[in-house]
């Protein structure tokens, strides 16, 4: 994937992308192990579907929905680092108190806090990662980072499904994640102090100050946000797994960790098919995706676990390509904007599209997997006008 020889501009990229991969595996073994369980712990506590899916939904609306502040307030402070650092105390510190719940409503409240302090950081580090993903290709560099991530993402639910397969508690597994939060947070700080300016990393941009985004960011954003309302959230594919018992409790986020190793070996090959052959990876990988549905409410414990794994691919092409394809679209300027806004219309979709799918599980499941192919299907359209575009 590499050239034979890295220029010291690409160490330093590379150094700079590692290291925030290494942050971000933290946190995902972190609020990924609980997201694991989330659904079914809610559903414990004794939530309906409809609720687990309104939490969900809720969540990722204030995930997605707050980075249009957060992006904005990045790009007009340039005060990366603090609004990053901030998200993150909020994101970890909300998982490990987790375990001092004792009814939905308080853990749903936590559920959606984390949700908020991801919020608060993802434009900014984004808008970094960015700049140090210019020379060697933002797929890549996106791509690497998402590989980390997710193997974060795996470690997580496997810590979890460790805890319960000794006999432990949900409570025992979110008081577990709390030593990776902390870890994080210390690893974090040595990021700072180690590239205090990331916007220098990135070379080779033109210094261009626009007045808006032009119409195909717009375009792309209409078919993002089809894939967004048609996506289900693993909480309700965990609270299929309970409530039908395809899976056994510690199979469940055993099942997430596939999901997650899946999505970490996924990320960088795609990234870098991005790289060499452009937007059609995205379409490819999200027409491949959305057979998750059949798979995973229609299916057997086989076909569940083989659902899951095409659902973790759709959601690498989303946390990764999707990403990539924005600092590819936006000048240097805009780009903590574009990925707030970008992230606010998506968690709107998300927040909208969980409430309908959850809806729907309650009144049928072959009626939500035709809803969920429909939503994803109408995406596409979107995108070939996107891809026509960037041709010409």
């Amino acid at each position: 994937m590499f050239k034979t020889k890295l220029s010291p501009q690409q160490k330093q990229s590379l150094k700079f992308i590692f290291l925030f991969g290494i942050i971000s595996l933290l946190a995902d073994v972190t609020y990924e192990g609980a997201r694991s369980i989330s659904g079914a712990y809610l559903g414990l506590l004794g939530a309906s579907a409809t609720l687990v899916g309104f939490v969900a939904g809720l969540g990722e609306l204030a995930g997605y929905g707050l980075r249009l502040i957060s992006g904005y307030l990045a790009d007009r402070t340039e005060r990366y680092w603090t609004i990053t650092i901030i998200g993150y105390f909020i994101n970890l510190v909300a998982v490990p108190l987790l375990a001092l719940t004792g009814s939905w409503p308080a853990a749903a409240v936590l559920i959606v806090l984390e949700r908020v302090g991801k919020a608060i950081r993802v434009p900014p580090r984004d808008a970094m990662l960015s700049y140090a993903s210019r020379s060697i290709g933002m797929g890549l560099g996106f791509g690497i980072h998402e590989a980390l991530d997710q193997l974060g993402a795996m470690l997580g639910p496997l810590i979890v499904a460790a805890v319960l397969y000794s006999q432990g508690s949900y409570k025992e597994g979110f008081a577990i994640l709390g030593i990776p939060a902390l870890l994080a947070l210390l690893t974090l700080t040595a990021a700072r102090v180690t590239f205090p300016q990331p916007k220098n990393l990135e070379s080779e941009y033109v210094e261009i100050h626009s007045h808006g985004f032009k119409n195909i960011f717009w375009i792309y954003l209409i078919g993002a946000c089809f894939v967004a309302a048609g996506y289900a959230d693993f909480a309700l594919i965990a609270y299929h797994f309970q409530k039908t018992k395809l899976l056994s409790p510690v199979w469940i986020p055993i099942s997430y960790a596939l999901a997650m190793g899946v999505n970490g070996i996924a990320s960088p090959f795609l990234g870098h098919f991005y790289d060499r052959r452009g937007f059609f990876i995205l379409i490819i990988v999200t027409f491949i995706a959305t057979f998750f549905a059949p798979l995973v409410f229609l299916g057997n414990e086989l076909a569940g676990f083989i659902g899951v794994a095409f659902w973790a691919i759709g959601i690498g092409a989303q946390q990764s390509l999707m990403r990539a394809i924005i600092g590819n679209l936006i000048p240097h300027d805009k780009r903590g904007s574009a990925y707030g806004l970008f992230n606010f219309a998506y968690g709107v979709s998300w927040f909208f599209g969980s409430i309908l799918l959850g809806f729907l599980y309650d009144q049928s499941r072959l009626i939500l997997v035709i809803a969920i192919l429909f939503l994803q299907f109408a995406a596409l359209p979107w995108w070939f006008i996107v891809m026509k575009k960037l041709r010409k």
